[in-house]
């Protein structure tokens, strides 16, 4: 093994390998049950191989527009004003990412600058921070109060001063299951009101929200509309995680800045999956009908936990399931997780590493996104403890 030559100065020394990898690998090793990452562990419809498929044969294997083919973005544009009702100009306010990561990361680097502040919201998904740190930002952190996950508005505005550039929130939120509501995105509208504010919405589990509820979507808000930069994902509606495609929307002077960097950290993505994502996405009930498809793994997740001596705690969206486990074990979350993979042969994620302080309510992420015999393996094993 080399040895390097240069003493490096890191710019996010606090990191680590990300909990995502460590639990993974800790389930790998154990030959655990993997409820940790989210990820299915199902295939997406053959459609959707085929489509992409005979994109690859008819050629469309070179650099596509740097924004996005058309037939993607005009896709988009039209799924967005079915739902939300909000017009996206196909042209100069919807950029397709690679991912929504890539496309987090591209917004922050965009709009923040050194000594900026970017009010984010904990349990905050693991990427916000470091995209924060690397860009010489500084988080700023609100909290979502448990055991409902609820923001407490007045706090965000406490924290808003004179260097806030930005406030990222996501909805369905990762890792709790939680959602905004209207009310919630007019209290955000207010706080942000002739400010020079950019909201950065991560709203990759737009589709999976349960119970007859309804996403409130920013693009939805015209007010909030205007300042913000909304992110959605593919990988999470059409089960494809690992195709890393998504995309961007926002006013045409945010979309312009955002390219503006989009343009040299990636540049471009996958073609020939843009094409077959552009003709899988013409049948609406595709998107429509997931959160019929994972209410239903929902509730058979949480009827096979109904006997174990966990408590689960409401979910009302995304694919995943948070639990305490207080009647079990006192150990403190990361090391109850590593004891569940080890010791009873199921991996899922310590909700403590999504706070900057280490707050422990003892309770852990469990991923439904599996087959059914996946979840019922997983149920018998965590029965038993």
């Amino acid at each position: 093994m080399q040895q390097s030559a240069v003493a490096v100065d890191s710019k996010l020394p606090q990191v680590g390998t990300t909990i995502f990898t460590v639990m993974s690998r800790l389930a790998a090793d154990c030959g655990a049950i993997n409820l940790s990452q989210g990820f299915p562990d199902f295939q997406a419809e053959a459609a959707l191989f085929e489509a992409t498929c005979r994109a690859m044969r008819a050629g469309r294997n070179q650099y596509p527009p740097m924004s996005g083919i058309i037939e993607l973005r005009t896709a988009i544009a039209g799924k967005v004003r079915a739902l939300y009702g909000a017009d996206y100009d196909v042209e100069g306010e919807i950029t397709v990412t690679a991912g929504a990561t890539q496309a987090i990361f591209t917004a922050i680097a965009a709009f923040v600058r050194a000594g900026d502040e970017v009010v984010v919201f904990e349990p905050v998904y693991d990427s916000y921070v470091p995209a924060i740190e690397t860009v010489g930002g500084r988080a700023v952190f609100a909290s979502l109060r448990f055991p409902d996950y609820r923001p407490d508005w007045d706090e965000v505005r406490s924290l808003v001063g004179p260097r806030t550039r930005m406030i990222i929130i996501n909805s369905p939120h990762n890792p709790t299951g939680s959602l905004l509501r209207g009310d919630d995105l007019d209290r955000l509208a207010e706080l942000t009101r002739g400010s020079d504010i950019v909201v950065l919405a991560d709203e990759v589990y737009e589709h999976i929200v349960f119970d007859g509820r309804r996403h409130a979507s920013v693009a939805a808000h015209t007010e909030l509309a205007a300042r913000s930069i909304v992110v959605s994902s593919f990988g999470k509606t059409y089960h494809i995680t690992g195709w890393k495609v998504g995309y961007v929307l926002a006013a045409q002077e945010l979309t312009s800045e955002f390219r503006k960097v989009h343009q040299f950290n990636v540049f471009t993505v996958n073609t020939p999956c843009q094409f077959g994502i552009a003709e899988y996405m013409q049948d609406a009930s595709r998107h429509l009908g997931l959160a019929g498809f994972y209410q239903a793994k929902r509730e058979f997740f949480r009827q096979q936990l109904a006997a174990s001596r966990f408590e689960l705690l409401p979910c009302h969206g995304t694919y995943f399931q948070l639990a305490r486990y207080g009647a079990i074990s006192d150990l403190p979350d990361r090391e109850f997780a590593c004891w569940l993979t080890r010791e009873a042969g199921v991996a899922a994620i310590p909700v403590s590493v999504f706070r900057h302080d280490g707050v422990d309510d003892r309770v852990v992420r469990f991923c439904f996104a599996k087959q059914e015999a996946t979840l019922a393996a997983a149920g018998e094993r965590l029965r038993r403890l």
